[in-house]
């Protein structure tokens, strides 16, 4: 061989070996792959069945679980048509006197609308709604949804906690009245949303919807100075004309009765109160059996003991209870033995009873012990107080009786 083709063969073989040194071991990697997709051959055809298995396992457990969720959220449309035959329309006829105008001697007698909204009880053609709805009247006019207008009579009132219940009184069989069903207040959480459903404004069957905004608030009754416990708070648009009307759950359960809104111009403002359904349940049964309810009554007037107030008391700054303004005469509290504060000339407080628990259950404000009776004592029941007085506690018992309206 000559010596110019020993040298062409020599670069030859150099260039080829250069060439296998150069590649780049992911190309070998990229060929693999395509090559076995183009086949359609998995590399390990054991894994990529149980990889096919997971995934086919995977999809059934996301579908399961979306199904899951979807079942335990009913859309708002929904909640509306199934309270469709629950939420009615209140009207009542009033006869207001006008003291300004005076005619042959005589005020102007004058009749006029009031409206409201109440809800279906039971399928005895029980209605529920708000007192101030039905306040001096005996007989109202319940609307229902398809328009259909029956009578009721007011076989029930409870004014301190703003109930009433009626009674329908024309024939309702052809009807499909759907009682509301009830849900724990108690089990409601700050945040939760919330369904009012009512008529505002006459605004017949209006669904609005907001959150919880607050629970255990205390409502007090200016007419009667009385307080209603354990108020519902939200944001929910309620108006004049809602009230007597459910407020309910995200599944159309009642968890309470839409009663009063915080405003200064008598229009929502984005704080409604409703009365919850637990009182509802307590007392509507005894307003349809009896026609009214006994309240049970401790006779005390009292305020949160603030951390300013304990220092002139001499007391540590977060000491905690109900400091007692004021016993009522011959009242249960005094029968017990519970004293109203003493003053100072300059009217300061120089010494008080204060309560610091109910029944062993601690209390820090007034509305601790008004919301405790409301819920779970009776008139004649006996109720426990550990009294902190003259530097001791001491333990009191009282036994309830009935709450007058014109009590203080």
């Amino acid at each position: 061989m000559i010596l110019i083709e020993k040298l062409f063969f020599i670069t030859v073989i150099s260039i080829g070996i250069l060439a296998v040194i150069t590649i780049p071991p992911s190309l070998d990697f990229y060929f693999e792959s395509n090559y076995h997709l183009i086949k359609k051959t998995p590399v390990n055809s054991d894994d990529n069945v149980l990889s096919i298995k997971n995934n086919d396992i995977a999809k059934k457990l996301i579908s399961d679980d979306t199904s899951q969720t979807i079942s335990n959220t009913i859309p708002l449309d929904v909640v509306y048509e199934n309270l469709e035959n629950s939420v009615v329309q209140i009207t009542s006829t009033v006869i207001e006197t006008h003291s300004n105008i005076i005619i042959n001697g005589n005020p102007v007698e004058q009749q006029s609308s009031r409206l409201g909204s109440g809800f279906v009880y039971d399928e005895q053609g029980h209605i529920i709604t708000n007192y101030h709805v039905i306040s001096d009247v005996s007989t109202v006019d319940v609307s229902l949804s398809n328009g259909d207008v029956f009578t009721a009579k007011v076989i029930g009132t409870d004014k301190l906690n703003d109930i009433a219940v009626l009674q329908l009184t024309d024939d309702y069989s052809n009807e499909s009245l759907a009682p509301v069903l009830f849900a724990d207040s108690s089990q409601i959480k700050i945040g939760d949303q919330v369904i009012a459903i009512g008529n505002p404004f006459g605004l017949s069957n209006t669904m609005t919807t907001g959150i919880v905004s607050q629970t255990g608030r205390l409502l007090p009754n200016q007419n009667l100075g009385f307080s209603i416990s354990n108020i519902i708070q939200t944001d929910a648009a309620i108006n004049p004309g809602n009230s007597g009307g459910p407020l309910l759950d995200s599944n159309g359960n009642l968890i309470g009765m839409n009663t009063a809104i915080e405003s200064k111009v008598g229009e929502f403002t984005g704080v409604g109160f409703a009365i919850p359904s637990n009182t509802i349940k307590k007392i509507v049964p005894v307003l349809i059996k009896k026609g009214e309810y006994d309240h049970p009554w401790i006779g005390i007037s009292g305020v949160t003991l603030s951390p300013k107030l304990a220092e002139k008391l001499q007391l540590p700054k977060n000491f905690r209870g109900t400091l007692i303004n004021d016993v009522v005469d011959n009242g249960p509290a005094e029968k017990a033995g519970i004293k109203g504060a003493l003053y100072k000339s300059n009217r300061e407080i120089s010494n008080a009873d204060i309560i610091i628990s109910i029944d062993d259950t601690p209390v820090k404000r007034i509305d601790d012990i008004i919301s405790y009776v409301s819920e779970n004592k009776s008139v004649g029941d006996k109720v426990s107080f550990k009294v902190f007085r003259d530097g001791k506690v001491i333990d009191i018992d009282v036994i309830l009786s009935k709450r007058e309206t014109t009590n203080g």
